[in-house]
């Protein structure tokens, strides 16, 4: 066992327990947030070819399973179905076997498989793989989406977190995603929404969350219809935050979960009622420093926000 791997091992077992233990709803919260983010760092260590990794391949399939009964209690936390999904005591089983990972040779408890043949990609490594591609070029949407499994276990659900408890004086933001427009919306693959809090340098001032998959698509729209709790108080936001939204879909030819486009909120456009934002080029520009217009058509993307004051 190299340094390395038990360092790594030890990092993992620390946030893994941190997850399971939540005795209130700002744990909770927390938790979902932690058991999501855990996830990503097994599910990127999965697919690390056989030279960059610690781990034997044995190693890393066991690992991509319990990144993806991770993601599975993920769901169950933020179902309203208390009692659907996987469980606590489920998940607490996971733990002697990253514990003992490097000598685990049992059969593992749960009937899962390790998530993705789908990657989901930074901007950076998704750029280097499409350098050959014409923009949304390939053909895509000639495939049938029912063709092709979900990217990740609970895309159907999303990862979307209920409303923070309400604090007098203060503001929460709710953002009702209506719908995208995209002249080839027809064509895209298992679409969703990615939203983000950054501020000003490109940190995540809130948990990162996904949006189930639209529900339909029509002419040049994708539509989501689905509501968005912002998961700070709007007057804990810092000077020069925005609310980011990455549309994302699948890309048989490439098998990877691309970002098309992105459209960001600045704080002076917090306001009820509707909002048409506009849509630019990825990658995602975090700090708003190189912003490229998708499109000169008029297709934008459709929001409604909510605030709640107490």
């Amino acid at each position: 066992m190299s340094d390395l791997a038990a360092k790594t091992l030890h990092k993992w077992n620390a946030s893994f327990r941190k997850g399971a233990d939540f005795d209130s709803w700002g744990q909770l919260v927390e938790a979902i947030d932690e058991y999501q983010i855990l996830a990503r760092q097994l599910q990127k260590e999965a697919q690390l070819p056989a030279n960059s990794s610690d781990f034997t391949e044995e190693q890393k399939k066991i690992i991509g399973k319990i990144a993806t009964c991770l993601e599975l209690r993920s769901a169950a936390l933020q179902s309203t179905q208390s009692q659907e999904g996987f469980q606590l005591e489920d998940i607490k089983k996971l733990e002697p076997i990253l514990d003992n990972l490097l000598t685990y040779n049992k059969e593992f408890p749960f009937d899962v498989q390790p998530v993705p043949l789908r990657r989901i990609l930074a901007p950076g490594e998704e750029e280097s793989l499409e350098m050959e591609e014409e923009e949304e070029g390939g053909g895509a949407g000639v495939c049938s989406p029912d063709a092709f499994p979900p990217r990740v276990p609970g895309a159907i659900q999303g990862t979307l977190l209920p409303r923070l408890p309400s604090e007098p004086g203060m503001t929460l933001l709710t953002i009702t995603i209506e719908k995208i427009g995209l002249k080839d919306a027809g064509q895209c693959i298992d679409p969703y929404m990615t939203v983000s809090v950054k501020d000003i340098n490109g940190i995540d001032l809130t948990p990162v969350q996904d949006t189930p998959m639209a529900s339909r698509k029509e002419d040049t729209y994708v539509h989501f219809n689905v509501e968005i709790e912002i998961q700070k108080h709007v007057e804990k936001l810092t000077k020069g935050a925005a609310i980011f939204f990455e549309f994302k879909h699948y890309k048989p030819k490439k098998r990877f979960t691309s970002t098309k486009c992105f459209a960001f909120m600045e704080m002076d456009e917090i306001k009820s009622g509707q909002i048409v934002i506009e849509l630019y080029k990825k990658p995602t520009d975090f700090k708003r420093k190189k912003l490229q217009l998708l499109t000169k058509k008029p297709l934008y993307l459709h929001l409604h926000q909510t605030l709640h004051k107490d």
